[in-house]
């Protein structure tokens, strides 16, 4: 019996310097883990102050605080696996594999979610702008991750890709302060110019939304049949579109009533 344990006390003794030696590990392994997690969050938060001081939109700090702070997360887990004596080799490459299959089964999706960052980070437009944009024109509404949501004239919804807003060309109106509009009505060769120029520019004349300087002008081209007269005035981005249809009325009536002889009628505002 003495000798059983003094063989057991033996191989304790001889396992001790092992077993001291993984405790050891383990608890470095949790100290680092304690220090790192404290280290990231005082990162990320440090990051979110200098964000929100440089005016980043709140979606995309929020999300770029997000994908920082689990980078970073799983580097420090990696790391502490390998401090415990955990093999992460294969790990790392069998989810740097699972990653690029990922990648190339989204390649549209990630397209549109590169272009959602870009435009959150550079901001062409931003809510309540009207823009023009692959073919869709319209108000924002909101700017997702995936996609902008605009709403046009007619008041339907159009889901347009952050892609093909990030690669495409972009017309916003509302960054200007100015915007020309114009109504475009087809007379006869026969009527009297001077008087239709009189006529068109009398209708703007006390309206207060109409900007005096570039001052409203007429302008005439001709046709194979008729007469081009177009009307243009400046004003502010948003009181183009009903300034448009309240002139093209107006001109249609004043010069119908004066006995002008009107071609088909086409309205635009650029």
């Amino acid at each position: 019996m003495e000798k059983q344990v003094h063989s057991i006390w033996a191989q304790f003794n001889g396992l001790l310097p092992v077993i001291l030696g993984y405790v050891s590990q383990f608890l470095l392994a949790l100290v680092v883990l304690f220090i790192g997690w404290k280290l990231i969050n005082t990162v990320t938060r440090a990051m979110g102050r200098m964000m929100e001081a440089s005016h980043i939109e709140p979606t995309l700090r929020g999300f770029l605080l997000s994908v920082v702070g689990l980078f970073l997360k799983a580097l420090l887990f990696i790391s502490v696996a390998s401090m415990v004596g955990i093999a992460t080799t294969s790990f790392v490459a069998v989810l740097g594999a699972a990653g690029l299959a990922v990648g190339m089964a989204l390649q549209g999706s990630l397209a549109n979610f590169a272009g959602g960052v870009l435009i959150l980070l550079f901001r062409p437009f931003k809510v309540g702008d009207s823009i023009t944009a692959g073919g869709s024109s319209g108000t924002v509404t909101s700017i997702e991750m995936f996609r902008t949501v605009l709403i046009d004239t007619s008041n339907e919804v159009i889901y347009v890709p952050n892609g093909t807003l990030s690669n495409n060309v972009v017309v916003n109106s509302s960054q200007s302060e100015r915007i020309l509009g114009s109504v475009s009505l087809l007379i006869d060769y026969q009527d009297d110019l001077d008087k239709a120029r009189s006529l068109l520019l009398g209708l703007t004349e006390g309206d207060s939304l109409i900007l005096k300087t570039p001052a409203p002008s007429v302008s005439f081209s001709p046709k194979p049949a008729n007469i081009q007269v177009t009307l243009g005035f400046w004003c502010a981005p948003g009181n183009v579109t009903p300034l448009v249809g309240k002139y093209s009325e107006a001109a249609i009536k004043i010069l119908q009533r004066e006995g002008y002889r009107l071609g088909v009628t086409a309205r635009t505002a650029t």
